[in-house]
């Protein structure tokens, strides 16, 4: 584990943003800077972070972390779906195939938390077109995985909770790609939760984004990362359960917490400035669960990210 003088010393160099025109087109949301051209997307982490609609700032290492843990799982998942990866120039940067992505998220869930917990308590969680029994607790697992998509909102806006049958009826996506693209879900789920659980984590839930390359269904963007899922320990799960308390959390929903419950803020209003406190405290939380998940050390070098991205971008000729 990196220790925290060094995610100190990283704080000042982190990447807000890349501006570089001579890749392409460019298209800038929440967390990616994605530059475009012909067949081709130059895909940029950066390491801003999101929530509830809001980029809050920057976390040490983010970016790296993501695309890393990205390019592991598209790698450990090939056998079972096609992404849209074709090469990785720099540990922040994906060069990927341009698909056209279906206009909602796929979310899947193996337990009731998070939104969907706060939805369920102020009896909103209807949305969805699922019968939810009473009686349900906070962090109970689910028989078997449940799908609950959202509409994809552009950067400032909310996604908003759709139902199946919503989906299908305004046409958003054809039912033979929705079924495909349901059993992928399923699919990917199961062996994400497989290999979770072999490293002492639980993914709890997480949202794919999927589109058509080349007249096939594609994995796009981010799978498996703290920023798209939620991990809980596993050790200590039951009891915490059983307790009624807080699972112990290694994913974004630690900022979730911090602004909800340090500064009341739940996406409205103007957001509370991070604190370098906690921005160390999520790059920590990240970088664990990256090493959990490999089973590799994370090791990055203090230093700008930009010119670092902009020197492997020039020597593999993407700029």
């Amino acid at each position: 584990m990196i220790p925290d003088e060094k995610l100190h010393a990283q704080l000042p160099h982190t990447l807000r943003q890349l501006d570089l025109p001579g890749l392409g087109d460019l298209y800038r949301g929440k967390v990616r800077d994605n530059y475009s051209r012909g067949d081709r997307i130059v895909m940029i982490t950066t390491d801003r972070v999101s929530a509830f609609d809001h980029v809050l700032g920057t976390i040490p290492f983010k970016g790296e972390v993501l695309s890393r843990l990205t390019a592991f799982w598209f790698e450990k998942v090939k056998d079972i779906a096609p992404t849209h990866l074709v090469d990785v120039p720099d540990p922040s940067v994906m060069v990927v195939k341009k698909a056209k992505a279906l206009p909602v998220e796929i979310v899947i869930r193996g337990y009731i938390t998070g939104s969907l917990w706060r939805d369920y308590q102020a009896g909103k969680a209807g949305a969805y077109g699922i019968s939810w029994p009473a009686g349900l607790r906070k962090d109970q697992a689910f028989e078997k995985a449940i799908i609950t998509p959202s509409t994809k909102a552009e950067y400032g806006k909310h996604d908003e909770p759709i139902s199946e049958q919503e989906i299908l009826a305004q046409e958003l996506v054809t039912p033979e790609i929705w079924r495909e693209a349901t059993a992928v879900a399923h699919r990917l789920f199961a062996r994400g939760q497989e290999w979770a659980r072999s490293r002492g984590l639980i993914l709890v839930d997480t949202k794919y984004e999927m589109g058509i390359a080349e007249g096939k269904l594609v994995v796009i963007d981010e799978i498996h990362t703290p920023d798209s899922s939620r991990y809980w320990v596993a050790d200590g799960y039951q009891d915490r359960f059983a307790k009624g308390v807080d699972q112990e959390m290694l994913d974004k929903e630690n900022i979730r917490q911090w602004l909800i419950k340090e500064h009341g803020f739940s996406g409205h209003g103007k957001p509370p400035p991070l604190t370098d406190e906690v921005r160390v405290m999520l790059a920590r939380k990240y970088i664990e669960v990256f090493e959990r998940l490999t089973g590799r050390t994370f090791a990055s070098e203090v230093g700008s990210v930009a010119e670092r991205i902009q020197r492997n971008l020039a020597a593999k000729g993407y700029a």
